[in-house]
C-alpha cells in the first residue's frame, strides 16, 4: 500500500471522490447511520490515504490542536469492508502516528473512537478516557495517546 498525505487543497477531484465515496460507504451505508459527513471540517484537515492498485483501501484525517479537539486528533478512520483482513487499518494508523509525530512532535493525540475498536486502537497505544456515549446513535468513547516526545 503506497501512502499519501495531502492537504485538503493538495487533493485532486478523483482523490477527494473517492475519499467521500468509501467515507459514505462505510459510515453511512454499511453502518446504517443517517448523519451529515460532509461536516465542514475537511478543508482544515490533512488527508492520509493508502492507495492500492490505484484506489483507496484506506483513510484517515488529522486536525492540529485545536482545529477540531483541544489536541491533535486523528478520525474518519475506515477501510472498505473488503479489505480489512489485509491489515491496512493499522497500517495507515501507523503512517497517521508517524505524521503526527513529525508535524506535532510534542501533541497529545485524540480520537473518538466506535467502542467495538478499543482493543484496536489500545495496540496503538491509546488509553480510553472517560466514560462511553453515542455519537450518531454509534457507541463511542475519547481515546488519548501522549506522544513520545512529551
Amino acid at each position: 500500500m503506497e501512502i499519501s498525505v495531502k492537504t485538503f487543497d493538495q487533493l485532486s477531484n478523483f482523490e477527494l471522490y473517492q475519499i467521500l465515496q468509501l467515507r459514505s460507504e462505510v459510515f453511512v451505508v454499511e453502518q446504517e447511520c443517517a448523519y451529515q459527513d460532509l461536516d465542514g471540517k475537511d478543508e482544515k484537515a490533512l488527508h492520509i490515504f493508502g492507495l492500492k492498485d490505484g484506489n483507496i483501501v484506506a483513510y484517515t484525517r488529522v486536525f492540529a490542536p485545536g482545529d477540531y479537539f483541544e489536541n491533535v486528533s486523528i478520525g474518519r478512520v475506515v477501510v472498505p469492508k473488503d479489505k480489512r483482513k489485509f491489515g491496512f487499518g493499522k497500517v495507515i494508523m501507523e503512517a497517521s502516528l508517524k505524521e503526527v509525530q513529525k508535524r506535532f512532535p510534542e501533541a497529545t493525540i485524540e480520537l473518538s473512537a466506535q467502542t467495538y475498536l478499543i482493543k484496536f486502537y489500545q495496540d496503538l497505544g491509546f488509553d480510553t478516557q472517560g466514560e462511553g456515549y453515542q455519537e450518531d446513535g454509534i457507541p463511542h468513547i475519547r481515546m488519548v495517546k501522549e506522544t513520545v516526545a512529551k
